[in-house]
């Protein structure tokens, strides 16, 4: 508890207040025919231990800076070589006695000396713009103060005319890693102090625009826009292309062409004044929650959306504009049209970005005070402490006033798990006072008094479909409940993708598109927060909490993203994509037609082509365009599919139909696939194992020899195939490393079935052979199957049979008891050597899936390196499976090698160059060395994935009960000839 005197003042980062000094907050906008000066690049810069110990000598004309070091600028310093990052989820990395902050402070002075461009203009002001600093900063020019300022995510300002000189101004700013702001940015990130946005200086005319506010918006019913800009001084606004000249604060209405997310049309202004002309991008559409339902421009949205924090593994939170192109590029790539700035407002760029390219934002405020929720009732929590009330308003204008003139903001949000409290309705009063065109979200106070939005994390699907149907548990006051009910309904966060997953979103995305109240959701989050770090020879990997030294920390809870720490997408993003694709294509093999169904919001399917290919044992045989007519949203139509080729022979036949890009557009190339489906198109199933063809078996000393293959007649090991010996004979295996979600998180003691395996013993599974019978044509071997120090078993017999040149198994598991929780897995574990390194199968692809990923998953004929079958998930677990698979070889680079083959159903195909237990024991993709041998696994069943390292497990039709199973797999050597 703090024990100063009333009458002591704390220090400048210790007062909960937002600042002094600092201009009113305005409207952002990236170019003018103002002059500005970037002042970014190379700084000076002392990195001391706590606020106290650095003298503020270094603000001075002539300060010696002798023996300091240099930061880049945007930049954090504790990736530059200063200090070392941190990460925690929800608790705070120091005491918590708000608003106080622990003496050792990292604190960085910064000092950079600058001249003014010869022609900077001598009358009117110039500000000193910061667009971010975290957590606290002191500001001085040429040695006089200008204030200081909190709120990280978010711009201030200073007025400097008075302070410059032609040459040799001196900018120095202390940043002090915690303040009394840092318990306002609790954001589940790594910390990360520095001036890590852009620092410049605004030339600011006489009779410029102190700011200016853009209303846009467009009436369904007429087709018009309304326009009016209010500016202070006033000037005038023109927008060509629709003949508009008007003075500001005068509106007009004219027919127009909607800006939406599908269709993001911009038309080009320009707001003049007598001492400032600045660019304008003007989207006119209106956004309302009407009946219940958010809508633009009169029609219900459905989010496909993400969280995405601001991250780049070098770089932090200082992402170049580079950066934040491809981000969305990938975002609209990948059919996502919605993001959520988790848990603060974005760089203004990425905006920009937004407005140009098309996509849905929830705008949300710079606060998070998790940490808070340790402590009963939320105790000490700034959004209910008054104290911080004008903090959290000055986060709440700054986001609204530098925001406010983008289309593409479509909700405000106060911020992200900060329990309840008067200061957020403060802040909610406030935006609604200044912005009422767009509705407020707020998710973490059950009872939503300053929500426009029903919002939850994490529910479970049956959570979810209650809702849809509005009959979810009531609230105990029936005016807050009925208040509630009239909400539409957000999942702000869900599908987990922290490793391998997030399972269920099939089964999500259906629940949204049945029920009208389900307006979506935004998957956490966009990409994995891992910074690069080397092995002592070399060798790069991506490290997590923990990797830096951090006493408190939440390991790799950090990478949870679409995407890897390099941008590269994540099997989870690819499933994602063909979850929320736009069109859906659907067949009915018999009629050979397909029913293709436009689920846009708002835009029509004239901008996409149908192609359509067919194949048989995934050989492409014919292929071409398909007559699909142009559908308004909502609309479906029935195609006719071309007729069959011959030539199949019997083979399986499968038309894929796929929706492509007719034409470039600004954020994909001609014949981009957005949309795919596949339709039966007759031919043979899967095979079973053979019976009349089968050779009888004979014992030749020491082994049993069936067909081409041999035994060791004491144990029924498989010893040799033909001229293939294995490193290990096929056995039955239920062990998998257990994924993040296997894993699950603390509060979910019930269901963390990755947890439950490992006490079972389930990765220390012993083989016992119970019997060798050799009757006839038929090896049997009977086993069972267990883990240490348990009672519970297997049985499994593995009956073998053969043909001249292939061998068969059948398997039989029986449990002889009661398991307390499903398997993992079940299949066969083989190892075969290490030169077998090339795979190629029949089944789906070409990437990853389990039974609750699998949408993505299309049947075809793929090949690939063992090595690139790996998924390199920042923390190692299980990964790689392919679904479905008819067959699959493993060839040497003389292409010889071994043919499995499924039979009666198809299996899961898993190689890798490590063991199951040797990617258990991995904390980072380096731990993981090949070996000598590619192992093998054929599975019958895996366990599904789920989204429980923060979210529900697996439904229950994806789980794997230890139940009586059968199955047959086919193998034969193959060599190059066949």
């Amino acid at each position: 508890m703090d024990t100063r005197p009333e009458d002591d003042r704390l220090p400048y980062y210790e007062d909960p207040s937002p600042g002094s000094g600092s201009l009113p907050a305005r409207a952002w906008y990236a170019a003018s025919d103002a002059a500005r000066l970037a002042l970014n690049g190379t700084w000076a810069f002392r990195l001391s231990g706590t606020a106290e110990e650095a003298d503020t000598g270094f603000t001075a004309d002539g300060a010696d800076a002798a023996g300091w070091s240099e930061v880049t600028v945007p930049g954090h310093w504790v990736l530059q070589g200063h200090g070392a990052p941190a990460y925690t989820n929800v608790r705070y990395p120091f005491p918590v006695d708000p608003p106080r902050v622990p003496t050792e402070n990292p604190t960085g002075d910064h000092r950079r000396v600058f001249d003014l461009p010869a022609d900077w203009p001598a009358d009117g002001e110039s500000v000193l713009r910061f667009e971010g600093v975290e957590s606290a900063a002191r500001v001085w020019l040429n040695g006089e103060e200008l204030g200081t300022f909190q709120g990280s995510r978010l711009p201030h300002e200073f007025a400097v005319g008075a302070l410059l000189r032609p040459t040799g101004n001196v900018l120095a700013v202390r940043v002090h890693q915690w303040s009394a702001g840092s318990y306002l940015e609790d954001q589940d990130m790594w910390w990360l102090p520095g001036i890590f946005r852009e620092v410049t200086l605004l030339h600011r005319p006489r009779q410029a625009p102190a700011d200016f506010f853009v209303h846009a918006g467009y009436d369904h019913a007429t087709g018009r826009g309304t326009l009016r800009v209010d500016a202070e001084p006033g000037g005038r606004v023109t927008v060509p292309e629709l003949g508009i000249d008007l003075a500001t604060g005068e509106e007009t209405a004219v027919p127009v062409q909607p800006w939406t997310a599908e269709i993001p049309r911009l038309y080009d202004g320009e707001l003049a004044t007598a001492g400032e002309r600045i660019p304008l991008r003007i989207g006119f559409r209106t956004v309302g929650i009407e009946n219940g339902v958010f809508k633009a421009n009169g029609r219900r949205i459905l989010f496909r959306g993400v969280n995405r924090h601001e991250f780049h593994p070098q770089a932090g939170r200082a992402v170049d504009e580079a950066t934040m192109r491809q981000d969305i590029l990938l975002m609209k790539q990948h059919n996502i049209n919605a993001v959520r700035t988790s848990h603060y407002p974005p760089h203004p760029a990425f905006l920009d970005l937004c407005d140009e390219l098309g996509l849905w934002v929830i705008d949300e405020c710079d606060l998070e005070t998790h940490g808070f929720c340790f402590f009963p009732e939320w105790r000490g929590n700034p959004v209910d402490d008054e104290r911080f009330t004008p903090a959290l308003l000055d986060r709440a204008r700054r986001m609204v006033e530098r925001d406010k003139n983008h289309p593409s903001v479509v909700i405000w949000s106060l911020g992200n798990e900060c329990g309840a409290g008067a200061g957020l309705g403060a802040m909610a009063r406030w935006i609604r006072d200044r912005d009422p065109s767009r509705p407020i979200h707020y998710e973490n106070d059950s009872d939503y008094p300053d929500s426009d939005f029903y919002s939850r994390m994490y529910a479970s699907h049956e959570e979810v479909e209650r809702i849809g149907r509005r009959e979810e548990p009531p609230l105990a006051d029936p005016e807050l409940d009925a208040h509630r009910r009239s909400l539409p309904f957000l999942l702000c966060e869900y599908a987990h993708a922290m490793g391998n997953g997030p399972g269920g979103l099939s089964e999500y995305q259906r629940l949204f598109e049945k029920y009208e109240r389900l307006q979506g959701g935004f998957v956490w989050e966009w990409i994995d927060h891992g910074l690069p770090k080397q092995t002592p020879d070399g060798r790069t990997y991506f490290g997590y909490g923990g990797d830096f030294g951090e006493e408190l920390h939440d390991g790799n809870f950090v990478c949870d993203g679409l995407l890897f720490p390099d941008r590269t997408p994540s099997p989870g993003l690819i499933e994602f994509k063909k979850v929320i694709e736009p069109v859906h294509i659907t067949g009915d093999a018999g009629a050979g037609t397909v029913t293709v169904t436009n689920g846009h919001d708002f835009a029509d399917t004239s901008h996409l082509a149908f192609e359509w290919v067919h194949e048989v044992e995934g050989e492409r045989l014919a292929e071409g365009r398909l007559n699909v007519p142009p559908l308004t949203p909502g609309e479906s139509a029935d195609v006719k599919l071309p007729p069959a080729p011959g030539g199949t022979d019997g083979g399986e036949a499968v038309r894929t139909v796929r929706a492509v890009l007719a034409r470039d557009t600004a954020w994909a190339a001609e014949g981009h696939v957005v949309a795919w489906g596949q339709v039966s198109a007759g031919g043979a199933v899967p095979r079973r194992a053979p019976a009349a063809a089968a050779v009888p078996g004979r014992r030749a000393g020491g082994r049993i020899e069936l067909g081409p293959a041999s035994f060791d007649a004491a144990h029924g090991r498989l010893l040799r195939l033909g001229g293939l010996t294995p490193a290990q004979a096929p056995r039955l295996d239920v062990w998998r490393a257990p994924t993040d979600n296997d894993l699950g998180a603390s509060w979910q003691e019930d269901a963390r079935y990755g947890m439950r395996w490992r006490e079972l013993g389930l990765d220390r599974m012993r083989h016992r052979i119970d019997g060798v019978d050799l009757t006839g044509d038929a090896l049997t071997v009977r086993t069972r199957v267990a883990p240490a120090g348990e009672e519970l078993g297997l049985r499994a017999d593995y009956r073998w049979t053969a043909t001249d040149d292939e061998l068969w198994l059948t398997v039989s598991v029986t449990p002889d008891s009661a398991w307390p929780c499903p398997l993992p897995r079940l299949g066969l574990r083989l190892g075969l050597p290490a030169a077998f390194s090339q795979a190629t199968w029949y089944g789906g692809g070409p990437g990853e899936a389990y039974p609750d990923t699998r949408a993505a998953s299309r049947l075809g004929r793929y090949a690939s390196t063992v090595d690139a079958l790996q998924t390199p998930y920042v923390r190692p677990q299980e990964n790689g499976a392919r679904a479905d698979v008819r067959w699959a070889e493993l060839r040497d680079g003389d292409d010889r090698g071994l043919r499995m083959t499924a039979g009666s159903a198809p299996f899961w195909f898993t190689a890798r160059r490590w063991t199951s237990e040797q990617l258990d024991a991995a904390e980072h993709t380096t731990d993981l060395a090949p070996g000598d041998t590619v192992w093998v696994n054929l599975d019958h069943g895996q366990h599904g994935i789920g989204s429980q390292s923060c979210g529900p497990g697996p439904l229950p039709q994806y789980y794997l009960h230890a139940g009586t199973a059968e199955f047959s797999l086919g193998f034969r050597e193959v060599t190059a000839e066949g």
